[in-house]
């Protein structure tokens, strides 16, 4: 079963189930709290109250876990701040070990993961807001109950999407207001509670701006370009070889003609989007049929995108010389 995903237009995303948070926090194994929305674990957020805000909260590992979070991707921009212990994380290819005071940054297209494998003996802290992006090209939109200025609020975007780096390192300041909102977070009753959240929230952006304007960072813009939104959507649809595509679709996807998206993908691959879609499902047909210990070619075939077990034959013959068979049976023999 995919992991729920949320959508921008035609544009399908992988988002984040956090079930083995949830399963830690109802076994006891760590201190939990938080506000959530949709499938996010926590307790909901009034209808109304702090729209865009996804997630708010906190975890408290007294001990290494026997858990961590898998690569996934959030709705919305996504800040931590560890505030005692450790833990591993990487985006992307980049792997980190995070220690007191450390802050990432990652955005709706950043694949990330904490714990690696497993989530150590930490205090975590985090918000996921929605700013209504899921691609580097499109505008951002900050809920209304942002209160920096146009100029703040246009630098702050500036700075967090015009660059890759992942992890900061916060000061004090940054990690009192992050515990000042889980303590808000796990009291329900707090007279003024969300109003009180809306402008630590705010606070915390605020000192965000600041940490980011003293580590002058230099803006890339090609980080937005259709280049760079191109080559992001062909690394995902690997991971969803298996739906339905077009050409049309394709191109909708990053918000390109089909002719802009063709040129594109073809710069970057050497490959027509349909040329490439059909490597990326032959890539991981090989992977199912050197793995599954036995497999019907029509599954390996309709799980790969194909909805005929012949076409797929035939394809996979044509881009590794033998069937399907005879490529299980002959990599099975090397093991």
């Amino acid at each position: 079963m995919l992991l729920p995903t949320y959508v921008d237009e035609k544009s399908v995303y992988l988002s984040d189930t956090c079930d083995p948070l949830r399963d830690a926090a109802e076994a006891g194994a760590i201190g939990f709290a938080a506000l959530a929305r949709e499938h996010y674990p926590g307790e909901p957020i009034s209808e109304g109250e702090l729209p865009g805000v996804m997630s708010l909260g906190f975890w408290d590992a007294p001990r290494t876990q026997t858990w961590g979070l898998a690569p996934h991707r959030n709705e919305g921009i996504e800040i931590t701040c560890l505030a005692r212990g450790r833990t591993g994380f990487a985006a992307g290819a980049n792997i980190h070990s995070l220690s007191k005071g450390s802050l990432t940054i990652t955005r709706p297209w950043q694949q990330h993961q904490v714990g690696l494998p497993n989530v150590e003996a930490s205090r975590l802290h985090w918000i996921i807001i929605d700013v209504n992006v899921r691609r580097p090209n499109q505008r951002w939109d900050w809920p209304e109950w942002t209160i920096l200025s146009s100029e703040e609020i246009r630098r702050l975007t500036d700075l967090l999407q015009y660059n890759e780096t992942p992890v900061w390192h916060a000061d004090e300041g940054i990690i009192h207001t992050f515990e000042a909102m889980a303590e808000l977070v796990q009291r329900p009753t707090a007279r003024s509670r969300y109003s009180t959240l809306a402008l630590l929230v705010n606070q915390l952006l605020l000192k965000l701006l600041d940490l980011l304007e003293e580590n002058r960072i230099e803006i890339d813009t090609t980080l937005t370009s259709s280049r760079r939104c191109v080559s992001l959507f062909l690394e995902t649809l690997k991971e969803h070889v298996d739906e339905y595509w077009t050409l049309d679709r394709m191109a909708e996807s990053c918000g390109l003609a089909r002719t802009q998206f063709s040129e594109l993908c073809k710069d970057l691959t050497n490959l027509s989007p349909i040329q490439y879609l059909s490597a990326c499902r032959i890539e991981k047909a090989k992977s199912i049929l050197v793995h599954a210990r036995s497999g019907c070619v029509t599954d390996v075939a309709m799980s790969c995108g194909f909805n005929s077990s012949q076409y797929f034959a035939n394809v996979f013959r044509a881009h590794t010389g033998v069937s399907p068979q005879a490529f299980a049976r002959e990599r099975k023999a090397r093991r």
